[in-house]
């Protein structure tokens, strides 16, 4: 049952965690292009203002999808490190509390201001590359907190294995 858990925790984990790290990273520089591109029919070669404000949407609702999905992650997790009698091994526990400030960052601060910049561009409001720069900052910052948790599941120092 443990290798059945665990490997239901890693798949959860590659599905759910990889796109919204990549969707999320690509999200300010996707703002930024179309922040910039005139809307369609407009200008130079029919701009691409339309199809890149489509893709900053898709993008978002990956990230929202994803991040909903990605609650599989510590639940597979826990379950597994309870059939293995690990949950109280301190390489475990910070990856649980680095789990949970990469959520916390995700909900509190990069959906939302994934959300803004939506707006601002359907609004035909300018952004501020200040705007984009925050929110990579952000996205950096999860994206750290995960590739941290990834490496200690890998480590898990005190491991047994030998790995």
């Amino acid at each position: 049952m443990t290798k059945i858990l665990l490997s239901l925790h890693v798949l959860a984990a590659i599905i759910a965690v990889g796109p919204v790290t990549v969707a999320a990273s690509m999200f300010p520089p996707a703002v930024r292009r179309a922040a910039v591109a005139p809307p369609r029919g407009a200008g130079a070669g029919g701009g691409g203002g339309d199809a890149d404000a489509g893709t900053v949407r898709l993008l978002h609702r990956i990230c929202r999808v994803y991040a909903g999905l990605g609650i599989a992650v510590p639940v597979l997790g826990i379950a597994t490190a309870a059939a293995m009698g690990v949950l109280t091994d301190a390489w475990l526990l910070i990856s649980l509390v680095l789990t949970a400030a990469a959520a916390g960052l995700l909900v509190a601060f990069v959906l939302p201001r994934q959300e803004e910049l939506l707006e601002q561009l359907a609004d035909r409001q300018p952004v501020e590359r200040a705007g984009t720069a925050r929110l990579a900052m952000f996205t950096g910052l999860f994206n750290l907190l995960w590739a941290t948790v990834t490496v200690l599941m890998v480590v898990r120092p005190g491991s047994t294995t030998g790995a």
